[in-house]
């Protein structure tokens, strides 16, 4: 992939000035080592008119292939990404990355050669030939030009030699102008490249929030495509999305006052709050399932799905649990589970309490029978509706433990969070999302079934019209059903 930045001087203020700003001499090249390949920068014209700086990013397929390894869905054309894609040669975030391993300093408008010359504006003429956008021209044009850019947006067709065929997701994108720093231009390229494709090629955490905030500082607050530029920069995870939301309106406020958002961010005093903070719903489910666990006696427990490893940590940390073991069909996500656990450092006495194992819930598996305990904890709603009896099958009449619990989301309950755009779903990987009814008669079912009671509880605060955001079954082989069911496991959460 490849773009350049062209600017023009006179003898005085030579174009050359260029190559302080970017802290890259314009008589050589030079490469620079990347996660998916090497970034080359060299200067393809350097005189004091004219000069233009080059970057171009040579990806290594294998590499590619190798790093993506558990997270296809997060890519274009996930059935074939690992043999066809288009990042080796379209701008996407491995371009924008690469702009900011090679011109940190430049990206921060930090030159200490040319101090004054870095805080100018320059004329500026920057060249992306294959820009893929999700949205077409128009959306680049949205983009853009209330940045103060002249916008040429060229869509490319599929192929020149058969017009009919019209027009691929990509454009050849020149933008001109004169009213913005080295620096300016170079944050919008590096928040608005992935934004277009609408797509990340690494997880998106909230470390992402604040990079974004800070490469769009003086500029994204006002933009009016501010949503949707956070939304899909933040990989649409609603709740990253909206904390960077609320924290643009208040910088945008404080603009409009002429005033900085320390003192309009300032309602509550921090030392006098003694109001407590919502728990959020990952912790709210954990906690309900390890006070659910405790109070059946369970001591061998089976996490089913387990993924990143955060509720087997937090079994780990109560010797109540003599055995944890965690099971996931994705080798990337025991990995990133081996990691948290820090398995490495562990000592031999706890080390001998943690087995992970990979492995499908959609087939018996002799490795999980004999266990006090199963969890599926936001699960079910992942498997495919025609798979659920396999599952149903692998875990209640395989392996069959004394305790089965079952958390899943009340899709009721999304009405109530305002950056959950209606009709979706709050995770884009899940099959189906139930409401309460339907979670009831699907548990009562499998309970028959297979010879377990089964009581239902709600996680999270409890709304008087949608119920909560999360709902548990407790499932005993043979047991009476427990007098405390009814209680609400946690009274507060955060989206």
């Amino acid at each position: 992939m490849f773009l350049t930045i062209t600017t023009t001087g006179h003898p005085e203020r030579p174009a050359t000035d260029l190559g302080f700003l970017l802290h890259k001499h314009p008589d050589r090249s030079q490469a620079f080592s990347t996660s998916h390949g090497t970034a080359h920068v060299f200067y393809p014209e350097a005189t004091a008119e004219r000069c233009t700086a080059a970057l171009l990013l040579e990806v290594d397929p294998v590499a590619l292939v190798r790093k993506l390894k558990g997270k296809e869905r997060s890519t274009p054309d996930a059935a074939l990404a690992q043999y066809v894609n288009d990042r080796p040669y379209a701008a996407s975030s491995l371009l924008a990355v690469a702009l900011s391993r090679v011109f940190s300093s430049a990206l921060k408008g930090q030159c200490t050669a040319l101090p004054a010359r870095a805080a100018e504006p320059l004329p500026l003429r920057i060249e992306v030939p294959v820009l893929p956008a999700r949205g077409g021209a128009e959306l680049v044009h949205r983009m853009f030009a209330p940045l103060g850019w002249t916008v040429t947006a060229t869509p490319v067709p599929l192929d020149a030699r058969f017009p009919e065929w019209g027009d691929s997701r990509y454009v050849s994108l020149v933008l001109e102008g004169s009213g913005r720093t080295l620096a300016e231009a170079l944050r919008h390229l590096y928040v608005l490249l992935p934004v277009l494709d609408d797509t990340k090629h690494y997880w998106v955490s909230q470390d992402e929030v604040d990079k974004l905030l800070r490469a769009g500082e003086g500029w994204l607050a006002t933009h009016p495509e501010r949503q949707v530029i956070t939304s899909r920069y933040l990989n649409h995870r609603w709740g990253l999305a909206r904390t960077a939301l609320e924290r643009l309106a208040l910088e945008r406020l404080a603009q409009s006052d002429d005033t900085e958002v320390e003192e309009i961010d300032n309602a509550v005093d921090e030392s006098t709050d003694t109001e407590e903070k919502p728990v959020p719903l990952a912790r709210a489910r954990r906690t309900a399932i390890v006070t659910a666990l405790a109070r059946t006696g369970a001591s061998r427990v089976l996490d089913l799905g387990c993924g990143q490893g955060q509720l087997v940590k937090e079994l780990l940390a109560d010797p109540r649990f003599t055995e944890v073991v965690g099971v996931d069909v994705s080798a990337r996500a025991l990995t990133v589970a081996a990691r948290r656990l820090r398995l490495d450092r562990m000592g031999e006495r706890q080390a001998s309490r943690v087995t992970l194992l990979q492995g499908s819930l959609t087939y018996t598996d002799r490795r999980l029978e004999g266990y006090d305990a199963a969890v599926l904890c936001e699960v079910i709603e992942h498997v495919d509706p025609p798979r659920l009896p396999a599952v149903e099958y692998a875990v209640f009449g395989a392996a069959r433990p004394a305790t089965v619990i079952v958390t899943t989301p009340n899709v009721e309950y999304n009405v109530r969070w305002e950056s959950l755009p209606a009709g979706h779903k709050r995770h884009r990987d899940h099959r189906f999302e139930w409401r309460r009814d339907e979670f009831r008669d699907w548990a009562q079912q499998v309970a028959v079934r297979h010879g377990y009671t089964v009581e239902l509880r709600p996680v999270g605060p409890e709304d008087p019209e949608v119920g909560a955001p999360t709902q548990l079954a407790l499932f005993r082989r043979g047991a009476a059903p427990d007098t405390e069911s009814t209680e609400s496991t946690e009274e507060g959460t955060a989206a």
